[in-house]
């Protein structure tokens, strides 16, 4: 099971990431979760304490791997566009409550076509990532799919897209749907999260395709409360499990 989460940010896509996460882990399944969300909370969201998450390097700051394995130096300017990364998750990824954590990083250069060797690095990662036979992957990403190659992205088995009850976050997910299929991702998903009556629930489904919702998170402010003590959600907001849980079996299902 491959899974991309993406939404503007803001929307809930951490605790969507790093509650399936631990819900795979609880069944003994192998788990790899992917930050690659430049405003990196999946640690936090997963039960790192603050400190544990501060002392984090991300793959893309680590200087001396990106040269090892790309080539790159001050010396050389040329380097390889298809880098060694199988070992990455294994050395580099924290365990925490059954999950394996990677945090990816950004690259902090102006201009979204560059390439470089810290971009080549992390696409290669994200390749890789994808191949995993044996790991449920969920990749926690920043909002749209540009950064991502096509056979990247197309080896993911869904795009999950993280919505609020309005107009402005739909439209997110319809740039996602269609960058998507631009890129040969078959399945685009929707959840939608603090949702907070009927009314919402009903305008979410009447501009949705009904094969692409596959439910709601409602408002829960036990998420909030959790959030604020820096605390994974999944310890402190059972009713929230629950719908998340619901959404999982909607997910293996299909």
């Amino acid at each position: 099971m491959k899974l991309a989460i993406t939404g503007k940010g803001g929307v809930g896509k951490t605790t969507l990431s790093s509650t399936l996460a631990r819900l795979y882990a609880a069944e003994g399944r192998q788990v790899l979760a992917a930050d690659v969300d430049p405003d990196a909370n999946l640690g936090l969201a997963l039960g790192l304490s603050q400190e544990e998450v501060d002392s984090i390097i991300p793959i893309s700051k680590m200087r001396t791997l990106v040269e090892e394995r790309t080539g790159a130096n001050e010396a050389n300017k040329f380097f390889k566009l298809n880098p060694y990364v199988a070992d990455i998750p294994e050395k580099y990824a924290k365990e925490i409550n059954g999950v394996k954590l990677l945090v990816m990083g950004t690259v902090d250069v102006g201009g979204s076509g560059c390439v470089c060797p810290e971009h080549v690095m992390l696409k290669a990662i994200l390749s890789n990532l994808s191949y995993r036979k044996d790991d449920v992957v969920v990749m926690d990403m920043e909002a749209g799919l540009e950064h991502l190659g096509r056979g990247t992205a197309a080896n993911m088995d869904q795009f999950i897209v993280v919505v609020e009850p309005g107009a402005r976050s739909v439209q997110t997910y319809t740039n996602v749907k269609r960058l998507a299929k631009d890129l040969g991702v078959k399945q685009v998903r929707v959840v939608a999260n603090k949702v907070r009556d009927q009314r919402d629930e009903d305008f979410l489904r009447s501009v949705i395709p009904p094969e692409d919702f596959l439910g709601c998170i409602h408002y829960n402010p036990e998420i909030m409360d959790a959030d604020r003590m820096g605390k994974s959600p999944y310890d402190f907001c059972p009713a929230a499990i629950e719908e998340i849980r619901n959404i999982k079996a909607i997910i293996d299902r299909d």
